[in-house]
């Protein structure tokens, strides 16, 4: 126990992501939404939340300890899968974005917050790892008041859910052309979220920083710093976000994020004799976090949760390719070393990139209706039109091309935009 509970203590805010993800695509069978609504299945998950760190905190062996975890996850799955989608519900166009973006914010200062608690708790002996787990017990408390003070939404859900089931609604997410084209950008939006590498950073944080030849007290320090850049930079997304709009912060935090991952892949070639191994490492990883925080940290809830209609919205969001990567890491590290395996998640950042520029429409301070018009194009004339009229507008736009050119490419643009639009609101309303 007193290792499993150095592993514990040292990588803690990363083990409370990873058992969120492996349960969040097994808690979405359960869709808690549909039998009691939003404010019930948060309630249920801040039970969950509240009990299993104390149960943790007392267990005696790793079967104990795997069980209150596997627990754990099935609230923050639940969590996860329903606090976005109520904010969005409640929170005007102008202010949806900012409003949802809360949910990533504080997840980012409860990451903060872990490693403070691993540095806390650092030298205080063999219960080191029971404080770290159980002091998780603590946040957990004012939600579950609160809980008991906020209006459920089921008698509205159940005029528009009709009869319809759970079965029924996820045939409809590939089957209904509105419902279809929504589920695929937020499939791109959620899986580039995982692949650009935060969960790896986050999952495994003082593992990176020990490959780098940090000991154990500096790689915790580091992982601070992590947490820390983290929760600043996510700041920013409150005005950001309905201001650049959700899509447009991708393509350029993408970006980014890529050259970022490349930097941090190479430092590791720098011999570790050198002061700047470890620090260019640990800078790299920062200016990361630092782009990743207004991006694409916080834009997959709120675009799963504003672009699919009331009906469908629950079933579609899950946390399933969290877990999918953030289990590869340790087989990636140990086949490509720590350089291959940066640059690999370098070259996802640049393939999300592409998903997203052809995939993903804006909806930037558009209402919940109005999305349906947006999500009514078909895929296959919103990629075309990105390959024929913004690829060649950004062209001209970059390279500074003389004339009326990019005024008139447009004026285009937005005509055609519009006409879409037009069109496939019919087509949308007959089905």
């Amino acid at each position: 126990m007193q290792r499993l509970g150095s592993g514990v203590c040292g990588d803690s805010p990363g083990c409370k992501d990873h058992r969120r993800i492996i349960d969040g695509d097994v808690v979405k069978m359960l869709h808690c939404n549909y039998y009691f609504g939003r404010r019930g299945t948060t309630f249920i998950s801040a039970i969950f939340c509240l009990l299993t760190p104390i149960g943790g905190a007392l267990c005696q062996t790793w079967v104990q300890l795997f069980i209150t975890r596997f627990l754990m996850g099935i609230g923050m799955g639940l969590k996860g899968a329903t606090v976005p989608i109520f904010a969005a519900e409640n929170a005007p166009a102008q202010i949806r974005g900012a409003f949802v973006m809360s949910w990533q914010m504080w997840t980012a200062f409860g990451i903060f917050l872990g490693f403070c608690t691993n540095l806390a708790v650092y030298q205080v002996g063999p219960i080191a790892w029971r404080l770290q787990i159980g002091s998780a017990f603590i946040p957990a408390v004012p939600p579950t008041i609160d809980l008991y003070y906020i209006h459920a939404q089921l008698q509205v859900e159940a005029e528009i859910i009709g009869e319809s089931n759970y079965l029924t609604r996820f045939v409809e997410l590939f089957t209904i052309l509105r419902v279809r084209r929504a589920t695929v950008a937020s499939f791109v939006v959620m899986i580039s979220q995982q692949m650009c590498g935060i969960s790896i950073i986050a999952f495994y944080s003082s593992t990176v920083f020990r490959e780098a030849g940090a000991s154990e007290r500096n790689a915790l320090i580091a992982s601070f710093g992590f947490g820390l850049v983290n929760f600043v930079f996510a700041w920013p997304a409150i005005w950001m976000i309905d201001t650049y709009g959700s899509r447009t912060l991708l393509l350029f935090t993408f970006q980014q994020m890529a050259w970022s991952l490349l930097a941090v892949g190479f430092c590791f070639l720098i011999p570790e004799s050198s002061t700047a191994h470890i620090a260019l490492i640990a800078l790299f990883i920062y200016v990361f976090a630092a782009f990743y925080s207004p991006g694409e940290g916080p834009v997959p809830f709120i675009y799963s949760a504003e672009v699919f209609p009331l009906s469908h919205r629950a079933v579609a969001t899950c946390l399933f390719w969290a877990a999918v990567l953030g289990l590869s890491f340790p087989l990636i590290l140990n086949a490509f070393t720590p350089t291959g395996a940066f640059g690999f998640y370098a070259g996802l950042n640049i393939l999300a990139f592409t998903m997203i520029f052809f995939l993903v429409p804006e909806t930037k301070q558009r209402t919940l209706e109005e999305l349906d018009y947006v999500s009514g194009v078909p895929t296959k004339r919103f990629v075309d039109y990105q390959v024929k009229k913004a690829l060649p507008w950004w062209f001209e736009r970059w390279l500074k091309i003389p004339g009326g050119m990019v005024n008139d490419r447009w004026k285009e643009r937005m005509l055609d935009l519009q006409e879409s639009s037009e069109d496939h609101s019919l087509r949308n309303a007959s089905l």
